[in-house]
C-alpha cells in the first residue's frame, strides 16, 4: 500500500519548471539529431528507400523499451530513473552519425529510439503528477517545451550543417551539453518512490484497456500533426505549385504553430476542461483539413494547415494526462498511449505516400481531415473523475522529498 507525503507550493513549482526544462532537453535531442540526417545517410551510404526502413527503427525501439519506463521507475525511484534514462536518450545522440551502413544505423536507431521511449514515459509520468498535486493543467505547456527544445535543437543542426561541420562532432559536442544540462534539471524533479510493500508493475506488459480509447485519441491527432509536418511543403509545391522556398516555410510555420499553441495551451484546458478543448480542436483541425483539400490559393492552404496545427496541439499532452489519471499505475498506461501514439506517427508519412500514389495528395488530405474529425467524436474519452478523485485513488507511488 503507498503513502503520500504531500509537497508545498514552493517545491511543486519548483519541480513543475525542473521538469519543463527536462521536456526542452528532450526536444533538443529530436531537433538536433533531424537537421543532420541526410549527413548521416550521406556517410552510411544508404539510398532514400534504405533511408525510410532505418527511420522506421526509432518508433520500433520505443515501442518496445516504453513498458519498461514503469518498472525501471519502481526500482530506483521516479528521480533516478529520469536522470539515468534522460542521461541514456541524450548520450544516444552519438550513435547515429557513427553508423557505417545500413544495419549498424539501424541498430544505432533502435537504440534510439528505445531511450527516447523510455525517458518520454517517465518524464510525462512526473509531470502528470505534478500536473495532479497542482491541480491545474500543465501538460499543455511542457509539451509546448519539447516544441520549443526541438527548434532550438534544430537551430543549432541547421547551423552545423550551414558550416560543413562533421556530424559526428557536432552530435558528440552536443550530446555532453545536453546530457550535463539534463542532469542538472533532473536534480529539481519530484523524487517519487514506492511503497515496500508494493508489488512492481510487469516489464513488458499490453497497454491496459483504459489506455487503449485514450490512445486512439492520439492516434488521431499524431497522424494529422505527423502528415502535415511531412507533407505539407510537397502539397504545397506539387499540389499548389508553390516555389520551394515558400513550401519549405509552410513546415516551419505549422512546427512554431504547434509550440505557441502548446505553450498557450494550459490555460484555455484549465477553462474549458480537457473535453471541451479537445473538441473544439477538432472542429478546428477538421476545417483546417476541408480547407487544405477544397483550398484555390496557396494561402488558404497554409491557413488551413496552420488550423490543423492549433486544433491537434493540446491533444496528446492532454492524453497522456489522462492516461495518468485512469487507473492505479500511469507509467503503465501512459506508455499504452505513448506506444499508440509512436506507432501513429510511424505510420501517417508512408501511409500519407500510398493513398497519394493510388489517387493523388488531396486525397490524401481527406484522410487526415476524416481523422481529425474522429477528435470531436471521440472527445469524451478524456474526461476524467476529476482530480480530486485522482488524488484520491491508489497511489503508485511514494514521495520523499530529500534536501
Amino acid at each position: 500500500m503507498a503513502v503520500e507525503v504531500a509537497f508545498g507550493q514552493r517545491e511543486l513549482k519548483r519541480a513543475r519548471y525542473a521538469v519543463a526544462a527536462v521536456f526542452c532537453v528532450h526536444g533538443a535531442v529530436t531537433g538536433s539529431f533531424a537537421t543532420r540526417i541526410p549527413w548521416i545517410a550521406d556517410h552510411a551510404a544508404v539510398s532514400a528507400g534504405q533511408l525510410g526502413l532505418a527511420l522506421a527503427f526509432p518508433a520500433l525501439g520505443a515501442s518496445v523499451a516504453m513498458p519498461l519506463a514503469g518498472a525501471v521507475s519502481h526500482r530506483f525511484g521516479a528521480r533516478n530513473a529520469l536522470r539515468g534514462l534522460l542521461a541514456l536518450w541524450t548520450l544516444a545522440l552519438i550513435l547515429p552519425a557513427l553508423a557505417p551502413n545500413l544495419l549498424t544505423l539501424c541498430a544505432a536507431l533502435f537504440v534510439f529510439g528505445a531511450s527516447a521511449g523510455m525517458s518520454d514515459v517517465a518524464m510525462n509520468a512526473l509531470g502528470v503528477e505534478i500536473e495532479n498535486r497542482l491541480d491545474h493543467s500543465i501538460m499543455s505547456s511542457l509539451h509546448g517545451m519539447w516544441s520549443a527544445g526541438a527548434l532550438i535543437g534544430s537551430a543549432g543542426g541547421t547551423l552545423a550543417a550551414h558550416l560543413g561541420s562533421d556530424a559526428r562532432l557536432h552530435h558528440a559536442l552536443a550530446a555532453v551539453t545536453l546530457t550535463v544540462l539534463g542532469l542538472v534539471a533532473c536534480q529539481g524533479v519530484l523524487d517519487l518512490r514506492s511503497a515496500d510493500d508494493e508489488e512492481p508493475p510487469p516489464r513488458f506488459a499490453l497497454p491496459p484497456k483504459s489506455a487503449l480509447a485514450i490512445g486512439a485519441i492520439g492516434f488521431c491527432a499524431v497522424f494529422a500533426e505527423g502528415a502535415s509536418l511531412d507533407w505539407s511543403a510537397v502539397y504545397l509545391r506539387d499540389v499548389m505549385d508553390t516555389s520551394a522556398g515558400l513550401a519549405a516555410a509552410s513546415t516551419t510555420a505549422f512546427a512554431l504553430t504547434m509550440a505557441v499553441a502548446r505553450l498557450a495551451g494550459d490555460r484555455i484546458v484549465d477553462r474549458f476542461g480537457p473535453v471541451r478543448t479537445v473538441r473544439a480542436g477538432g472542429v478546428l483541425a477538421t476545417a483546417g483539413g476541408l480547407l487544405v483539400v477544397l483550398a484555390p490559393h496557396p494561402a488558404l492552404a497554409m491557413t488551413g494547415f496552420g488550423c490543423i496545427g492549433l486544433g491537434v496541439a493540446v491533444v496528446v499532452p492532454l492524453a497522456f494526462a489522462a492516461a495518468g489519471r485512469s487507473g492505479p499505475r500511469p507509467s503503465q498506461a501512459i506508455a499504452g498511449v505513448a506506444t499508440i501514439t509512436y506507432t501513429s506517427g510511424l505510420i501517417a508519412p508512408s501511409a500519407i505516400g500510398a493513398v497519394a500514389d493510388a489517387s493523388s495528395l488531396v486525397v490524401s488530405f481527406g484522410l487526415v481531415t476524416a481523422l481529425a474529425f474522429g477528435l470531436v467524436v471521440g472527445a469524451g474519452v478524456l474526461r476524467s473523475a476529476g482530480r480530486e478523485s485522482a488524488k484520491s485513488a491508489p497511489a503508485e507511488t511514494v514521495s520523499a522529498p530529500r534536501p
